[in-house]
């Protein structure tokens, strides 16, 4: 058997039936398989990064180990941003690129390099096979060390000389293990007895609660003990619904920023996730004195790594939130905590339809309108993968994400995820309607995602907020200036995508999908409802207000 067959059916082995990849000349071994494994599809991209922020979604959006196939050295270079993604995002995720013959390793042949070496810094694990013997192992060991918590890429060099080189050693089967482990009830009972004694608790929810589908878990201990819950300021998956009375949005990207939203809590319960991801610096502490903080993590190494913990477990996030939930007793006052949230809900809620009731009428339409508008046309049961970045908050406080399953988004701040993002997810979901709604500087990181689109009929609507600039910079800079004391009245610098203004619609026909241009409010809602309605990739670009 040779390297490349034993690749083949490892793949086969361990469920994998999409490859993410762009192809050379070294991954010839690969593609030249692909008609003996037809149970495998090959999702073509036009761009390294596109293939990579397409897999990491896919296998946020499936539950799969995604599977990615790169070319060589700069096709490796042009995907490390999306690794670095996939790697934020835990996504678990096989990354390979085919590598230069290994007998013209001391040549420097062309687009020859240390494969392995630039993918190490953004991966779990990175290494070149060195001859076919190894493949099996190595790939095997790939998989597990992808999916062990925290999930995130891997990378495997395949050089092309040992892909054809013959072995005796067959390809693995995935191991028969039994990962989800049961939490201390030591632990449990330790939090119980905070939680009880806690006169003002607060759940932040990680993204692990989506992917363990212990959402509705969640929910019912957020009714139990009257507790508000937060999410992060990046998420990638959505953990809590959001029309739920407990639901507060997400927290700050600098310490002083969550202290104020925290101000008022007794106890933190930290579920799931890299306990915090911050923008700026700020000194001090997220937690007021005296505060109880509490962290159930699938991981021992995100424990206390941030911060001191009044009790913290390690186990299976599902299993620990069972765990919680069956031990929690009646809890005095969790019934009036509710009741207040209600009201403070009721109120938010009362507080943006005026605010798009003020907004409605501006000229280029406004985000809380727009995003009114794209409900409005929606289908009921769409999915939204979001790349909105300033239209985040008018976004989720717009549409209602139920669960895990509605909302993807990138984690680790690197933009061009959501065009990408969209073609996994819809590879992933294809009984559901895909709308893809991304910024326009951030759309161009990844605008090769529209020709994908087209080529593999994937029916995703995609909407470009057409407002000209780099709307995140201009707010940066102030925050820069506001924290560093820098007294500046200057313009903002190459923050503008003007000079020329791009065509989205455009681009998009020359990819081989529909466009439709849109400058009044007024036409959003027949616009995304054509789109859906035509089954086909469909690109809309909004014009918008700019910064105000």
């Amino acid at each position: 058997m040779r390297g490349r067959q034993v690749l083949m059916e490892t793949l086969v082995n361990h469920g994998v039936d999409r490859i993410f990849g762009n192809p050379g000349t070294t991954e010839s071994p690969l593609l030249d398989s692909l008609p003996d494994y037809p149970s495998i599809e090959y999702i073509v991209h036009l761009h390294e990064g596109v293939a990579v922020g397409a897999a990491s979604f896919y296998g946020q959006a499936s539950g799969k180990t995604a599977f990615v196939n790169l070319h060589v050295a700069p096709g490796l270079g042009n995907a490390i941003g999306m690794i670095y993604g996939a790697l934020k995002n835990n996504t678990p995720t096989v990354v390979t690129a085919g590598q230069q013959d290994t007998r013209m390793r001391l040549r420097d042949p062309v687009l020859g390099h240390d494969l392995a070496a630039i993918a190490a810094p953004v991966t779990k694990w990175s290494v070149q096979v060195e001859r076919a013997d190894e493949l099996g192992p190595i790939l095997q060991r790939a998989f597990k060390i992808a999916n062990e918590a925290p999930a995130g890429p891997v990378f495997v060099a395949l050089p092309i000389d040992v892909m054809e080189q013959e072995t005796s050693i067959a390809p693995t089967k995935p191991a028969t293990i039994f990962p989800k482990a049961a939490p201390d009830p030591a632990g449990i009972d330790a939090m119980v007895k905070l939680i009880a004694a806690a006169r003002s608790p607060a759940i932040v929810a990680g993204d692990d609660v989506a992917r363990a589908g212990a959402d509705k878990t969640l929910q019912k201990i957020a009714e139990k003990i009257g507790a508000s819950v937060w999410q992060e300021g990046l998420r990638g998956q959505n953990s809590f619904p959001t029309d739920h009375a407990a639901y507060r949005g997400t927290l700050a990207f600098e310490t002083p920023g969550i202290a104020k939203q925290l101000a008022g809590n007794d106890l933190v319960l930290m579920v799931g996730g890299p306990f915090f991801e911050e923008v700026w610096y700020g000194p001090g502490s997220p937690f007021a004195p005296g505060t109880k903080v509490l962290q159930i993590e699938a991981a021992p190494a995100r424990l206390a790594y941030n911060f001191t913990l009044d009790a913290g477990v390690v186990a299976d996030v599902g299993k620990a939130l069972a765990a919680l939930d069956a031990a929690l007793p009646k809890i005095d006052g969790a019934a009036k905590r509710n009741d207040a949230l209600k009201a403070q809900k009721d109120s938010e809620d009362a507080a943006q339809k005026a605010r798009v009731e003020k907004a409605w009428a501006r000229t280029p339409t406004s985000m809380a309108r727009c995003m009114a508008e794209l409900k409005a046309g929606a289908p009921k049961d769409v999915v939204i993968v979001d790349e909105t970045i300033t239209a985040n908050l008018d976004l989720f406080k717009t549409f209602m994400f139920a669960g895990p399953g509605d909302y993807y988004s990138g984690r680790g701040g690197g933009i061009g995820q959501g065009l990408a993002g969209a073609i996994g997810v819809a590879v992933a979901q294809k009984k559901r309607p895909i709308l893809c709604v991304s910024g326009d500087g951030s759309s161009m990181y990844s605008i090769q995602a529209l020709w994908t689109a087209a080529h593999h009929e994937l029916p995703i609507v995609f909407v470009i907020l057409a407002n000209r600039e780099y709307r995140v910079l201009k707010h940066n800079i102030d925050a820069y200036r506001q924290k560093f004391e820098v007294k500046s009245n200057k313009p903002y610098q190459h923050m503008d995508l003007t000079g020329p203004v791009m065509g989205f619609v455009d681009l998009a026909r020359g990819m081989g999908v529909a466009g439709t241009h849109v400058a009044k409010a007024d036409d959003i809602r027949a616009a995304v409802a054509a789109a859906f309605a035509s089954g086909k990739p469909h690109l809309i670009e909004i014009e918008i207000e700019g910064k105000r």
